[in-house]
């Protein structure tokens, strides 16, 4: 299971540079001008994981195949965009369909690229991107919460559990606040019915902060005031130079090594954005081996064993008997499944077994 994120912010920030360094692809049009994305664009790239490498060296395997993430391009938010103005609609109905929005804010100088709002301040544009997205979600919930209300009133018993959440999401939005707040005081139940609601300030967000190259390493007083904000709302903050990123994209993985060690950086922001991606959703990878291939696989926190063998294929979800079960250091550090077997460290795990990140499972199943 990979996971979608959206690429969101004003025009002119920097997403579609990014999107097209991140999938190493020219498929967006990076333009200096508004609404040069106008359908979102997709691209799927591997998640670098040191591991799988690892493993597949122990098991021999002929082939690696990392987990994948998805990155979609979104046309640019101006102020209006929840009625509609710009490609606002369009924007609202993009963003509905990720897991996570990756907020991009402009955190560079640059008199030749013109910014919409006519000034560069990340904070301001955050707020204007937040309360377009706050402004939307009133309106859904307030046009959807008075007949969940008649039908509470009847004792209909799907209202009664719904209307809570509706009522207290309603209650956030109308204090300026996004719904994703409400998120760490909510039971599993509750979370459930929460994104059922799809609510836009539901999601989760990580801000990229898009600074000049020489800004790249140590950020600059335009971060610090994201990071602040972040801080403040319990998201995180990304620093990556967009314009460093597309030139990596473009040389080889030796050159990219040296052009990296030259800025200051340890690894690709991609990398950085892809760790920080999967902390805001809570993700975890495991893993298969093999003399044909090494691969990663990517589940939920708190996932059982058998909904992990459903990733791999729904048959060994319905038929799970058992999985096989080695971790990670336990397996690099004895060399492998057989070792790890002889000396004890192979557990066989039922169906309440919770996967931990790491794992190097082999599954049985009947169907």
């Amino acid at each position: 299971m990979g996971f979608k994120c959206g690429i969101v912010g004003l025009p002119n920030v920097g997403k579609s540079t990014l999107f097209n360094a991140l999938t190493r692809t020219a498929a967006a049009q990076a333009a200096n001008y508004p609404f040069c994305t106008i359908e979102p664009n997709t691209g799927e790239v591997a998640v670098p994981d040191a591991r799988l490498t690892k493993i597949a060296e122990i098991a021999g395997s002929k082939e690696i195949v990392p987990t994948r993430i998805s990155f979609v391009d979104i046309a640019g938010l101006v102020r209006g965009a929840s009625k509609g103005e710009g490609l606002g609609n369009q924007f609202l109905a993009n963003i509905r369909e990720v897991d996570a929005i990756v907020h991009v804010l402009r955190c560079f100088e640059d008199d030749d690229i013109t910014h919409v709002e006519g000034r560069v301040d990340p904070v301001a544009d955050a707020a204007t991107v937040d309360t377009e997205l706050m402004l939307a979600d009133l309106e859904s919930l307030e046009r959807r919460i008075v007949q969940m209300r008649k039908r509470a009133t009847g004792k209909d018993k799907e209202a009664m559990a719904v209307l809570p959440v509706m009522e207290r999401a309603l209650a956030l939005l109308q204090e300026g606040k996004p719904v994703r707040l409400m998120v760490p005081e909510l039971d599993e139940e509750g979370r459930r019915i929460l994104r059922s609601l799809n609510l836009l300030t539901s999601k989760p967000v990580l801000y990229v902060c898009n600074v000049a190259e020489e800004d790249a390493a140590s950020g600059n007083e335009h971060t610090a005031a994201v990071e602040k904000m972040a801080a403040e709302q319990g998201a995180k903050t990304v620093v990556i130079s967009a314009a460093i990123e597309a030139e990596v994209a473009q040389l080889p993985d030796e050159e990219a090594r040296e052009y990296l060690e030259a800025m200051g950086l340890e690894e690709p922001g991609l990398n950085r954005l892809i760790h920080a991606g999967y902390a805001l959703l809570d993700l975890i990878t495991f893993f298969t081996a093999g003399p044909k291939e090494a691969r990663a696989w990517t589940v939920k926190r708190g996932a059982k064993a058998p909904q992990a063998a459903g990733e791999i294929h729904t048959d060994f979800e319905r038929g799970f008997i058992r999985a096989q079960t080695i971790a990670y250091d336990d397996y690099v550090r004895l060399g492998g499944e057989t070792a790890a077997r002889e000396a004890g460290k192979a557990r066989d795990e039922g169906k309440d077994y919770v996967v931990q990140d790491g794992d190097v499972m082999l599954f049985k199943f009947n169907v």
